[in-house]
């Protein structure tokens, strides 16, 4: 098989989940109505709850959970075989990766834009609520340490990126500030500053501008993990029409922008595979459950529920959005996990004859044979989609930096993302508890931030290769528990909840078991800090698990509350009304 054919089935795939499966979620199992009461409008303070128009919103939600993490996975996944690889992606998003996404969204909605940690206490019990709470906590300690790294690497390794990123993020806080304040559309000026964007990729790669050079501060990782840090603070409190909201806009439109130049690129390549189908099993890590979180975003993720219900559902002005924007959102996700399938395992790598990306993959990973660190997973990536832009005429230096910028600027929206809903857990930890410092937002985002630097340095020198397993099963243990939170809000409406139960069940083995395969390497490696982390989510996570059996048990079909009506009039859009 091509992989112009593989791709085209597995997106083939994707189209039909959307038309038919996301459809039945909608209408047959939430009976999701367009007249609904929904958070942004009726808690709104034009901080976290801010009314926006559906187009704005879907680039919020698309830019947050389409970081690093759906090309990192099938990156480093592809020593299983592209095979293995696109069936789990494919599968993994239609039935259990954009189902949990929209229900998270819709819960949140219908819950006055609560968290999902939140809302545990409502559907499992009050025990599991801090249990959840903390499990979360170490997600998004381990999101901030993976994707700070990663953005370091990148940084370094490309410093052309560095001017065009940086640039983005002042200019959209100036038309931010210009579209809250007077109530004008953010569409015409984010299209400007994707335009400027692209031409300040041009003059770095080509030497017009300035570009760090060896030695400078601008080619430390260490200045970018620190610098970043402090971003990601200041970031994650701001208000989010001020830096939010447009610059997830210009990185929508600049991702599917790039998805469509690189696809046409693949498509007029002749690509052939130059990865296995399957790799070598027998001297690999075990394919269940490894490969199953090691592409982990691309195909389920419990952080994209955080997203959902953290962010997104503050910002929904009609809960029929939901659909596109939870289930839809995430099919897209999982089509750039196929492009980064397609371009670690068929790509060519611009400017060295017969190489490819696969074979550097290779001969990072031991011929094939253990999973690559992260940055030789992002080079591969990189280098092998510009092969693809390449086949469109487009310069090798020029190529690899439109891609690179493309995986720093996700992969940075979904770090200051993380970091504003870790400020908000530790809020409802604060308010739980009456522990007032904590529900001040520029204290408990510098707890946030602050904490992330101490676990970096705890990985530094394996290249955060240590802390992805870790990353990968406690995000999937999350969405299991998200998931099975849906399934008893169904249950508990009388209506079918295998669509909600069934994968629970199956996630929750899966990261279980990778889970403890990795808190034991990890500790026979002695690396203390990592596999400890592990050890303890692995303990918190069984006991929340245990709290569910309970709570499904004793569920009973009694319907809650329908939600308020309203009419059906959308409401105005506010700073995100195009």
């Amino acid at each position: 098989m091509s992989p112009v054919v593989a791709a085209v089935i597995a997106l083939g795939a994707l189209l039909l989940g959307y038309r038919f499966y996301s459809r039945y979620l909608a209408e047959r199992l939430f009976q999701v109505r367009a007249d609904e009461d929904v958070p942004a409008v009726t808690h709104r303070d034009d901080v976290d709850f801010c009314p926006t128009h559906k187009g704005v919103l879907w680039g919020h939600h698309f830019s947050s959970i389409a970081g690093a993490a759906p090309i990192l996975g099938p990156a480093m996944a592809i020593v299983f075989g592209w095979g293995p690889a696109l069936l789990w992606i494919v599968v993994g998003v239609v039935f259990m990766g954009a189902a949990h996404d929209f229900g998270a969204l819709v819960l949140s909605v219908r819950h006055a834009g609560r968290s999902i940690g939140d809302l545990t206490e409502r559907f499992i019990g009050p025990r599991s609520r801090m249990l959840f709470l903390t499990i979360i906590f170490f997600l998004i300690w381990l999101v901030g340490a993976v994707f700070a790294f990663a953005i370091a690497r990148l940084f370094t390794s490309f410093p052309a990126s560095i001017l065009p990123v940086n640039v983005e993020i002042a200019i959209a806080m100036g038309i931010g500030w210009w579209s809250y304040r007077r109530g004008r559309s953010l569409l015409a000026p984010s299209v400007v500053v994707l335009l400027l964007g692209y031409a300040l990729i041009f003059g770095t790669s080509s030497g017009v501008l300035w570009v760090p050079g060896e030695g400078s501060l601008f080619r430390s990782v260490d200045f970018w993990l620190i610098g970043l840090m402090v971003y990601a603070y200041v970031a994650s409190s701001l208000p989010v029409w001020l830096l939010l909201q447009p610059r997830d806009l210009i990185n929508s439109h600049k991702l599917l922008l790039g998805l469509v130049a690189l696809y046409v690129g693949f498509l007029v390549s002749g690509a052939e595979f130059a990865a296995p189908m399957v790799g070598k099993v027998r001297e690999l890590p075990a394919v269940f459950p490894v490969l199953m979180v090691t592409i982990a975003c691309g195909a389920i993720s419990g952080f994209h529920g955080l997203v959902s219900s953290g962010t997104t559902s503050k910002q929904l002005s009609c809960a029929t959005d939901a659909r596109p924007i939870g289930y839809g959102a995430m099919l897209c996700e999982a089509g750039l996990a196929v492009l980064a399938t397609m371009a670690v395992a068929a790509g060519r790598w611009q400017g060295v004859e017969h190489a490819s990306a696969w074979h550097y993959v290779e001969a990072r990973s031991a011929g094939g044979t253990h999973l690559p660190a992260v940055g030789d997973a992002l080079g591969a990536f990189i280098n092998g989609a510009a092969g693809f832009l390449g086949e469109l005429g487009i310069p090798a230096a020029i190529g690899s930096t439109i891609v690179a910028v493309l995986v720093i600027s996700f992969a940075a929206t979904s770090l200051d993302t993380a970091l504003r809903i870790q400020r908000l857990v530790l809020a409802e930890v604060g308010r739980t508890y009456r522990l007032a410092p904590l529900e001040n937002r520029w204290i408990s985002g510098a707890i946030a931030s602050g904490s992330v630097v101490v676990l970096i340095y705890a990985d530094k020198d394996s290249g955060a290769k240590s802390l992805w397993p870790v990353f990968g099963a406690t995000n999937q243990v999350l969405a299991a528990f998200t998931l099975l939170i849906c399934a008893l809000y169904l249950r508990g409406l009388g209506r079918r909840a295998l669509a909600y139960s069934l994968p629970a069940a199956f996630v929750m083995v899966v990261t279980f078991s990778a889970m403890g395969l990795q808190v034991l390497t990890d500790l026979r490696a002695e690396k203390w800090l990592v596999g400890g982390v592990g050890a303890l989510i692995a303990v918190l996570s069984a006991w929340v698990a245990l709290e569910g059996g309970l709570a499904w048990r004793r569920s009973v079909a009694a319907p809650p509350a329908r939600p308020p009506a309203r009419p059906p009039a959308r409401p105005p859009g506010g700073p995100g009304e195009p």
